[in-house]
């Protein structure tokens, strides 16, 4: 598992295509060793209605990197980084891009079919 949520400035979506970030994360996280199989991984954008930052452009995005815990150190910095590098390949010229990682710690249920 890795889940990945992008949070976004509104209208990043209009000039940028998300989609291509969503399946880029998806595709570059599955297929790390760490990754137990593509059907772990879930990527998704949301859009804020309202933001503001300290730099120009105003455009941002923050992606929030969610991990079961257990992965050591130089694992979750690798993770970490393919996450940024895939946004700032998708998105070179938003004002801000940020990574943080979180840890999902039980209770953590899921359903698939």
């Amino acid at each position: 598992m890795p889940h990945v949520i992008v949070e976004h400035s509104a209208g990043l979506q209009d000039s940028h295509n998300l989609q291509a970030l969503c399946d880029d994360l998806f595709e570059r996280l599955a297929a790390h060793p760490s990754v137990n199989g593509p059907e772990t991984v879930r990527t998704r954008t949301i859009a804020a209605t309202a933001s503001r930052i300290g730099v120009v452009p105003q455009a941002f995005a923050h992606a929030t990197l969610l991990l079961i815990p257990g992965r050591d150190d130089a694992t979750r910095d690798d993770l970490a980084g393919i996450v940024m590098d895939t946004l700032q390949a998708h998105l070179p010229d938003a004002g801000s891009l940020t990574v943080r990682l979180t840890d999902l710690n039980p209770p953590y249920l899921k359903r698939m079919l």
